[in-house]
């Protein structure tokens, strides 16, 4: 393998503060480009090769040292624009969990958060999980899902930038949740995805039935739509970036 002409350090702060980004700076060697990608916030680096050790030990040792709270990568320039972006959606794309704030509306929030917590922690399967939460929302009319969306649904910071960036650069973007539907369909058209993929719930077209369609969309349905949705064959242009708050395969 070649080894690239350049590398690219890309930096994203926790908070806007110039003076760390010019602190940084100042930390490291002459470089090629700087792309200020957003005022006092993120930045990008273009370095040559031969700067690619410094780089990589000055950044990690000095940002810790110094207090400085950020995000950053190191990757070659070349081909670094990924094909596809995988996203989950609650607690991901969004701050809620929405199966939580139904069971609410129904009076059993208890109840459902502690099968939710109990599936996170591993003590249950998600499936089982999932089932069991749906059988506690049973009877309550249909009309709450949009009610629940409107009042309590809320976009993470910088969820819509990445969608709406990510798509138009050329990028397939996808939602697979865990969760519903009626949910996935709204925030893929709010935060620019171009398809979504999630759970079914089953009503009587006035109340929720309390079960969803079989199968249940989980982590091996992820992995098996994360594999469809990838770029073939392989290659260094056909980048995979999936993101979510548990584990997820990587296909790159």
């Amino acid at each position: 393998m070649i080894d690239p002409i350049y590398y690219t350090l890309s930096l994203v702060l926790a908070k806007r503060d110039n003076s760390a980004i010019k602190k940084i700076e100042s930390l490291l060697p002459a470089a090629v480009h700087t792309r200020i990608l957003s005022e006092s916030k993120a930045v990008e680096w273009d370095f040559p090769n031969t700067a690619f050790t410094h780089i990589r030990d000055t950044i990690s040792r000095e940002l810790p040292k110094s207090g400085i709270l950020a995000d950053y990568a190191i990757q070659p320039t070349e081909n670094r624009r990924a094909a596809l972006l995988v996203c989950d959606m609650d607690s991901t794309l969004i701050g809620q969990e929405c199966i939580d704030e139904l069971a609410d509306y129904a009076g059993v929030k208890d109840e459902v958060s502690e099968i939710t917590m109990a599936a996170m922690q591993d003590d249950i399967d998600f499936e089982t999980a999932l089932i069991e939460r749906v059988k506690l929302i049973k009877d309550i009319p249909i009309s709450i899902l949009q009610q629940c969306y409107n009042e309590r649904i809320r976009l993470n910071p910088g969820a819509q930038i990445l969608g709406h960036t990510m798509t138009a650069k050329g990028a397939k973007t996808v939602i697979l949740s865990g969760g519903f539907t009626f949910f996935t369909s709204r925030i893929a058209a709010l935060a620019g995805f171009s398809e979504h993929q999630a759970n079914e719930l089953y009503h009587d077209g006035d109340k929720l039935l309390g079960t969803v369609r079989q199968p249940i969309l989980g982590a091996k349905a992820k992995q098996v739509a994360l594999q469809y949705y990838a770029p073939y064959p392989p290659n260094p242009r056909n980048k995979v970036i999936a993101i979510g708050d548990g584990p997820m395969t990587f296909i790159c």
